[in-house]
């Protein structure tokens, strides 16, 4: 191995702590595409025109196997030499379907790392570098970039953000009259410009590891997860690099890099009161605020949340209720609630026996992923006390990612919720959750 292969080693257990403990940590990004070309059959040919399905959930008393019951990366799985294609019955229609599991979008190109749902609009990143969008649940378009597989999606108007595990983020527009090519690159974060401009000054340069400086303006790892303020029109992302780079919206320009962690940083959420939280490897949970320091408004740390030996992996926040919600590599799901100007810990949610993975939170509704394969819904009561309302079962691997929206065919009024879990199974699964579920 090469000197400089060398000097990429990350410090000893860093590769357990990442946001991704399934798959084994590579200190380089040409390792880490062997990596992929040996376990993933997504370069095994060339894919079809159309590597996705809608496969609708059987029903209650249909006791047949199903296609996912095999491991992803089990190379003898039938399901490597035939098509990617899996048929079932006709699809359930949407409004007549019960709460629960409703279908998959089943590809057999890649794992799912990130998902992102708007208005009627899925869009789901993975390993094979393709963003593919669906409409209803119907193949709609998709877009393919060069920056290595897709970590983090964000939707910001008609603006599509993508963050890469390269360390790149780009940037795409939708423009629905192209109906043939209704997405497009407009441009990348930092813009080229402002990164040929920063390279020139010596003083931009900050040393990221032994020997190697690099132009504070850009990530030079891979970026974990991008979150979206929307009263400042500010975008964050947070990298394994172990910053945290704020990004206005308007201009592409990059206002502010934060040394956040002492480790990589797997999560950022942008929560209430003009906060923002932070979880990384090192095991803590940080708490900024933006604060105008002379002319130039800069994140000041303002509070540790959580501070342990297992790695935090994923962040979720629930505005209106002033809570904020952190899964980490032991399983758990501890939660902070707003109390004066401070946070104060509320509790720990146990019902996971593998790493928390993601987490999302809708209305009085928390979801939390994991790599046990399932996911957990838990609904917070009256009083900030909370009540594991369901277990969804059904993914074969991991579950890396979660999206959610409001449910748009909900006739009753009862707060339903549509749900979308992104797997290391090669899948996309579709849940209709309702708040006021009875608990089993």
């Amino acid at each position: 191995m090469t000197n400089e292969k060398n000097s990429l080693r990350r410090p000893k257990f860093g590769a357990l702590l990442k946001s991704d403990p399934c798959i084994p940590t590579i200190n380089t990004h040409d390792e880490t595409d062997a990596f992929l070309h040996r376990k993933s059959d997504a370069f095994s040919s060339t894919p079809p025109a159309s590597p996705w399905t809608f496969v609708a959930s059987p029903s209650a008393g249909d006791a047949s196997p199903s296609p996912y019951s095999m491991s992803p990366w089990s190379q003898s799985s039938p399901y490597y030499s035939k098509s990617p294609w899996i048929r079932s019955s006709p699809l359930v229609p949407l409004d007549s379907s019960p709460d629960g599991l409703m279908g998959s979008l089943v590809r057999e190109q890649g794992h799912v790392y990130s998902l992102a749902a708007a208005g009627r609009l899925l869009y789901t990143g993975s390993d094979s570098k393709n963003i593919w969008v669906w409409k209803d649940l119907k193949e709609y378009s998709g877009f393919k970039s060069n920056s290595g597989f897709v970590k983090a999606i964000v939707i910001a108007g008609d603006k599509i953000f993508t963050g890469h595990q390269d360390g790149k983020i780009r940037i795409w527009k939708f423009s629905p009259k192209n109906y043939r090519k209704p997405y497009r690159r407009v441009g990348s974060l930092p813009r080229t410009r402002d990164f040929i401009k920063s390279s020139l000054n010596p003083k931009n340069y900050v040393e990221v590891r032994r020997r190697r400086n690099v132009p504070w303006i850009k990530h030079f790892d891979a970026v974990s997860s991008m979150s979206l303020d929307e009263d400042q029109r500010l975008l964050y992302t947070g990298s394994w690099d172990k910053t945290v780079k704020v990004w206005r919206i308007s201009d592409s320009k990059c206002l502010e890099s934060i040394d956040a962690h002492d480790d990589a940083v797997n999560s950022v959420a942008a929560g209430f009161d003009g906060l923002l939280f932070t979880g990384s490897a090192d095991g803590t949970v940080k708490v900024w605020r933006r604060e105008l320091l002379g002319r130039t408004p800069t994140h000041v740390l303002v509070q540790i949340l959580l501070k342990q030996e297992h790695a935090v992996t994923a962040l979720a926040v629930n505005a209106g209720a002033g809570a904020v919600y952190c899964g980490s590599s032991d399983g758990l799901l501890n939660f902070w609630e707003r109390e004066k100007r401070w946070l104060r810990h509320r509790g720990v949610l146990r019902g996971h026996k593998m790493a928390v993975l993601c987490v999302a939170a809708a209305g009085n509704l928390v979801f939390s992923g994991s790599a046990d394969r399932s996911i957990c819904v838990w609904r917070r009561e009256a009083g900030g006390d909370h009540a594991c309302l369901s277990v969804l079962a059904g993914h074969s691997g991991p579950i890396k990612c979660l999206a959610v929206e409001e449910d748009d065919n909900d006739d009753d009024d009862d707060d339903s919720w549509m749900v979308y879990s992104g797997s290391l199974d090669k899948s996309v699964k579709v849940w209709r959750v309702s708040e006021h579920a009875r608990r089993d």
